[in-house]
């Protein structure tokens, strides 16, 4: 059984729902493996947890949105 693993942080419930049918939808397409037998894992972490390039997930997150008002 193929396990696809996908770890981020916080994210919406519809977000979530379209990576678990995308994310398998792509693997049955590149592989050719059938659905019915894709494992797929969603790891959220909190955006205080996670960085990239010294800042937090939340502190990014802040400054795009604060660049987009």
């Amino acid at each position: 059984m193929p396990v696809i693993t996908f770890e981020a942080g916080a994210m919406s419930e519809d977000v979530k729902a379209e990576l678990l049918t995308r994310l398998t939808d792509v693997a049955v397409e590149v592989t050719g493996i059938p659905k019915h037998l894709y494992f797929v894992s969603i790891h959220e972490l909190p955006d205080t947890h996670i960085a990239v390039g010294g800042l937090s997930v939340a502190e990014i997150k802040r400054n795009l949105q604060s660049k987009q008002t």
